[in-house]
């Protein structure tokens, strides 16, 4: 009974949002950019973009279910940055790098945070998963 669901994610990323807030970190995500993304692209190196989400950094922030919305300032410059919830590839403190790593959208999930489509293929039940706690790597 879970094929209708709604996506977890952001509801993922609005708790890591109030965590870092509620101890005193940075919130920042990691932002894939393609046309869907609002976003100034001579900011974006590799298709993507970091871009701090604090409240002191932000105005208007609104993180919904579908998109993240928010004005915020980039050499003296006011934007509008919006984004789908789908292109946040990870949310983080910048002061400490906890936080959580999105698989890329389309790929297979199971239990829990089932958004497969049936398009996609399942990956070969043989092949054991990689060996190690998970690791999230901040992006410069």
């Amino acid at each position: 009974m879970t094929g209708n669901l709604p996506s977890t994610k952001p509801y993922l990323i609005r708790a890591i949002h109030e965590w870092c807030g509620d101890n005193g970190f940075t919130p920042h995500v990691a932002v894939r950019v393609d046309d869907r993304a609002r976003v100034p692209r001579e900011y974006a190196r590799n298709g993507q973009i970091i871009l701090n989400i604090g409240h002191e950094a932000t105005g208007a922030l609104q993180i919904g279910n579908d998109l993240i919305s928010f004005k915020a300032r980039f050499g003296g410059v006011a934007h509008d940055l919006s984004f789908p919830v789908d292109s946040v590839m990870a949310i983080y403190a910048r002061e400490n790098g906890m936080g959580m790593a999105f698989e890329p959208e389309g790929a297979a999930m199971t239990h829990g945070g089932s958004e497969s489509s049936g398009k996609g293929h399942d990956p070969d039940p043989r092949t054991p998963p990689p060996a190690g706690r998970p690791k999230l790597h901040r992006i410069k």
